[in-house]
């Protein structure tokens, strides 16, 4: 019989269940390369312009955040397209291919100053008309900005202390 079990906070374990435990393995926080990583798994197939380097430089900025705190960030990062449509108050009109391979008109959010510029709000169009902005590295950068990581370092140190203490680092 295998039981796995998880904990974030394993200091709160009773004695008793601890030593029922034969490994207590301490797993820690993302490493650069795994958390490059994560950003592109989180990201999937959404149409984007980042680079690997980006996604380098987007794991670097995010030292200290967990596999959870980077996924807040790619949803936030998401969002911001989105609200770049649901705040314009100018599109124009763009040729692209359909799923089809066809062309067809789009609209895309502009600046009012476009010379092509038509003033209308995003509900005066159907979703299937809408272009919505690729995610940029800018997007992820301001989401990292507001997005704060979960672990701080005294909780790092009690993690520290409690497999110190109990357990044996992880791979």
């Amino acid at each position: 019989v295998l039981i796995l079990a998880a904990t974030n906070m394993p200091w709160s374990l009773d004695p008793a269940i601890r030593r029922r435990f034969e490994k207590r393995i301490y797993i820690p926080l993302p490493e650069v390369g795994s958390r490059s990583q994560m950003f592109k798994i989180h990201l999937g197939d959404t149409p984007n312009d980042l680079t690997q380097q980006d996604f380098d430089d987007l794991a670097r900025m995010t030292e200290g955040y967990s596999g959870s705190d980077i996924a807040v960030v790619v949803r936030e990062a998401l969002m911001q397209p989105v609200r770049i449509v649901q705040e314009a108050t100018h599109f124009k009109k763009v040729i692209n291919r359909d799923s089809d391979g066809e062309s067809r008109i789009y609209y895309q959010p502009c600046s009012p100053g476009d010379p092509n510029a038509l003033e209308m709000c995003w509900n005066e169009l159907n979703g299937d008309e809408l272009i919505e902005p690729p995610i940029k590295k800018k997007h992820f950068v301001n989401a990292i900005k507001t997005t704060r990581p979960s672990v701080n370092k005294e909780d790092l140190d009690k993690y520290i202390k409690w497999t110190r203490d109990f357990g044996q680092e992880g791979c």
